[in-house]
């Protein structure tokens, strides 16, 4: 029982970090309609930008504080994901108002590879690495419960509770606000809600802006884990069975459908791992996903879009 509640807390703890990179895809969906495959290099390029500063930081203004530093550089990183955001708006989807879905899927796989290449040049091909200060010594927890305990990773606890607290401010944000009803509205029908004095300029800004903070949240914990590296942007691909199985449209979608891909890969991974050969974590969640186009394609809590002719 102690070892199955150490794997379920993995793959909670897992799950919670995919629900955090599905989140990015499901903001620019809500608001455009149109699926962000630039999501994985805004990943990577927050990532960059946060470790590079808090190497630069130090240099430059002779900070001896790491703790303040990485702040200095978090919140200059911020800044930055803001202008990218800024600059997408005004440069491309300006310009792609009322296009078809196609048109505006296009235009994010060329975001995608722009910001890819941009990042290497400005903060270099090299690994870098991210050290945000998470204790990275695992605990034993109900030791008076179950004999031995259960060992959990300490930096995976706390990168969970970062993404739990990040997720239910934007659930509540999209839910609760003007500005997030807006979006919904924007996201439903471009032509109505600009009928209706919606600034569809802006919102788009706005939610690339708050798209561009999950990024950056999601680089961090993701290259305080792994390292920062370009490999870093295939994270993205790993959410996308997150995003089919909880649904384009839906936050709490990308919530439930990041915790049953975590607790699935592990739990398959454990005790099913052995009937075949052991690599099921690495396909488990896109067959799973499959399976859910197959059965139902908009996903546990999309919407389900009828079209009238």
């Amino acid at each position: 029982m102690a070892f199955f509640l150490e794997t379920l807390l993995g793959g909670l703890m897992a799950g919670m970090l995919y629900s955090l990179v599905a989140l990015g895809f499901v903001l620019i969906f809500k608001a455009s309609g149109v699926f962000n495959f630039a999501q994985g290099a805004m990943v990577l390029f927050a990532a960059l930008a946060m470790a590079r500063f808090s190497q630069w930081i130090p240099q430059w203004t002779g900070i001896s504080n790491l703790i303040l530093a990485d702040l200095v550089a978090f919140l200059i990183a911020g800044v930055i994901m803001f202008g990218m955001a800024w600059l997408i708006e005004r440069l491309v989807l300006r310009h792609l108002v009322n296009q078809e879905g196609t048109t505006l899927l296009m235009a994010t796989i060329g975001i995608a590879y722009f910001i890819e290449g941009v990042g290497q040049t400005v903060f270099g091909g090299s690994i870098y690495k991210i050290d945000i200060g998470m204790p990275k010594d695992p605990v034993f927890i109900l030791e008076s419960v179950f004999s031995g305990g259960i060992l959990i990773n300490k930096e995976d606890l706390y990168a969970a509770l970062i993404a739990a607290v990040l997720v239910a401010l934007l659930s509540v944000f999209f839910q609760k606000t003007a500005t997030g009803r807006a979006l919904r509205a924007v996201a439903d029908d471009h032509q109505a809600a600009q009928s209706i004095g919606i600034p569809l300029n802006r919102i788009w800004v706005i939610v690339w802006c708050v798209a561009g903070v999950v990024a950056l949240v999601a680089g961090m914990i993701w290259g305080s884990k792994m390292g920062v590296q370009f490999s870093l942007a295939t994270v993205a691909l790993r959410a996308l069975p997150v995003v089919i199985l909880g649904g384009l449209t839906s936050v709490p979608g990308a919530i439930i459908g990041g915790l049953i891909i975590g607790v699935g890969e592990k739990l398959s991974e454990v005790y099913l791992g052995h009937y075949v050969g052991g690599g099921i974590e690495i396909w488990f969640a896109y067959v799973l996903a499959l399976g859910f186009l197959l059965i139902r394609p908009q996903g546990l809590f999309g919407e389900k879009i009828i079209d009238r002719v």
